[in-house]
């Protein structure tokens, strides 16, 4: 109510009209139930709130002051009718779950849906970015020891060895735990095989299809 009331008190300077006022109306999404008992026994989880008369609801002061209340989880047990209030609420509830998602057609929500998966796709780009770096690094530093101790066998072994340490470490970024089956691909691989799973993690949406290439 408060800062509802001073998003209208500020509209205005010294000298301004009345005239030149906009409604200011307050959308607020509660993630608890804020009305546990209402009159009657009445299920109700989308609120709005004006400016009427005690005695006289009907007789109004307009729609200049106004708060919407939603409570999320009343109004996700109770299921509202169809339609975009109830396309965002599902999409507030249930934005990870895929197959619920995929029942809502409202256009807004499937652009908000589309744009949480390009964030979540770039971060993950990212980070798997560092990990291949970070790895090579790793690689690098294991041949030079290699090197210095004079083992031109362990050199080509340290390398075979650090390219499927890297692979191994994104796997588990990416998917967990490593299955017994893929560490028996990784450990039969060659070094070619090895460098084209390190590319196609990045774009593979599973073990089984990153090793199918």
């Amino acid at each position: 109510m408060f800062y509802l009331a001073r998003t209208l008190g500020g509209q205005l300077g010294a000298g301004e009209d009345y005239q030149e006022l906009r409604a200011s109306v307050g959308l607020h999404l509660l993630d608890f139930d804020l009305f546990t008992a209402t009159e009657g026994g009445r299920q109700q989880a989308v609120w709005r709130f004006e400016m009427r008369d005690k005695r006289q609801p009907a007789v109004s002061l307009g729609n200049i002051l106004q708060m919407n209340l939603i409570e999320l989880n009343k109004a996700d047990r109770l299921g509202l009718s169809p339609g975009p209030l109830r396309a965002w609420i599902t999409f507030f509830k249930h934005w990870q779950e895929e197959l619920t998602m995929a029942t809502v057609t409202h256009e807004p929500v499937k652009q908000a849906m589309n744009r949480i998966r390009e964030l979540s796709a770039d971060e993950e780009a990212r980070r798997l970015a560092f990990v291949r770096e970070r790895a090579l690094h790793d690689e690098v530093s294991f041949l030079n020891e290699a090197k210095r101790e004079g083992r031109e066998e362990g050199r080509a072994e340290g390398r075979h060895e650090g390219m499927g340490g890297m692979l191994r470490k994104q796997i588990a970024l990416k998917f967990g735990e490593l299955p017994e089956w893929a560490e028996q691909h990784l450990a039969l691989a060659t070094d070619a095989q090895l460098d084209a799973w390190a590319v196609q993690i990045l774009a593979a949406n599973s073990l089984q299809e990153m090793f199918k290439h």
